[in-house]
Formats: structure tokens, sequence, C-alpha cells
């Protein structure tokens, strides 16, 4: 796997170019892992429903091919992008998601922070009342995402066996924006970053930890 560092990149132009890799792509074509930095948007997966856009002000809203619903990218956020072959790797999207997930909660193992997963509800969360604990997360049968921050989103799309789309880890954002959508299509969940857990990482750092998580678990 060919590692990217790619930094701050348009979010259209990057879409497009993994579009088109994707669909270039042989039997033989390595796979890549590209890490960007988006400048202010909002994205909306393929079934994603405008309602909740909640007021997108200034920020352009961009229709995808990826699963999910609505997120936000911008500064301050690692955006990895894996280009993988899932034939090749002998696995299906089930356990792509649980291995993306995996490498975001190691990564954030790393800064001490607990990452967890919540029943129905792809990416990654923290305990708002103890980012640092390690105690499972009690069943939840009303609200699996009670007392939970998400600080990481997942959302992919898979053509021909082939990955693309990926995760987005919150380093040290404006959070504003968040405010102004139903993150993941989950009214009043609170989205948090590392910076307002009070952990200072920045961008480098985080995006190489996070590429050789993803690297271990993909190749």
């Amino acid at each position: 796997m060919q590692i990217h560092m790619l930094g701050r990149q348009p979010y259209a132009e990057t879409e497009a170019a993994m579009r088109s890799f994707t669909a270039e792509r042989t039997a033989d074509t390595g796979d890549a892992l590209w890490l960007v930095e988006h400048g202010p948007v909002f994205t909306q997966g393929v079934a994603g429903r405008d309602e909740h856009v909640l007021a997108a002000g200034g920020i352009p809203v961009v229709r995808t091919g990826r699963g999910g619903q609505v997120t936000f990218h911008g500064p301050g956020q690692v955006v990895a992008y894996p280009l993988v072959d899932l034939r090749r790797l002998g696995i299906y999207v089930k356990e792509y998601v649980f291995r993306l997930e995996a490498a975001v909660i190691a990564t954030l193992a790393d800064l001490g922070v607990t990452g967890h997963r919540a029943r129905g509800a792809p990416g990654i969360y923290v305990r708002l009342a103890d980012p640092f604990g390690h105690a499972v997360l009690a069943p939840a049968a009303a609200d699996p995402l009670a007392g939970l921050g998400k600080i990481a989103a997942l959302g992919i799309k898979v053509s021909r066996h082939c990955s693309y789309h990926g995760v987005a880890l919150n380093v040290a954002m404006d959070l504003a924006p968040f405010e102004c959508i139903n993150p993941c299509g989950h009214a009043g969940l609170r989205t948090v970053d590392l910076r307002s857990l009070g952990v200072a990482a920045d961008w480098p750092t985080t995006a190489g930890a996070l590429a050789l998580h993803l690297q271990r678990r993909l190749c």
C-alpha cells in the first residue's frame, strides 16, 4: 500500500480523483492510502436527506456516492481515503468497516483517548463524561448514542470490490459547523475533536499514526 500525505486538497477534485483511480484500476493496480485535509464543506451520502442540513450558510453542500448521511469536513481534520481491492485482501464490506474503525480506535489509544463503536451508528465515539476511561459501554436500548460525542465519521463506497471514500478523524477543528447539521443523520448528536477533549495533537502526527494503523490492517 502506497501512502500519500497530500495535505490540504479541494474536496470536489479529490472525490473525482478517487472515482477515476477506482474506475481505471486493474487487478494489478496497487492499493493506496490518501491522507488529506479539506476546506470547509458539507458532504451528503447517497441516501442523504436535505432536512439534515439545518443551515449551511456559506458552506457548500456536495452530494457524493458514499454511504451515510451528512457530515462536515474542514481544516484540522484528518481525512483518510483507503483505495483498497477488498477481493484481493480477502474481506467483505462489514469486515472492512470494522478494520477502519479499529484503526481509528488504535490511533486514539495512542493519545490516551478511548474510542467506542455504537450500535447502528458507524464511526467512532467517546464517552463525554470520561473520554479517557476504559469501561465498556453499557447497552442503551432507548438511545445507543446517549452520553457520547462523535470524534470520527465513516462513509465508504465500494465499486467492483474496490473501496474509496473513507474515514475522518477530528483533531483540532472549528466545530461550529457541526451544529448546522444533524451529524450523520442524528439530531442533537454532539461532535468533538481531540482539542476539545484537552488532547494536544497536530495534523501531521495524527495523520501519520492513523496511516500506520490503517496500513497494518489493510495489507
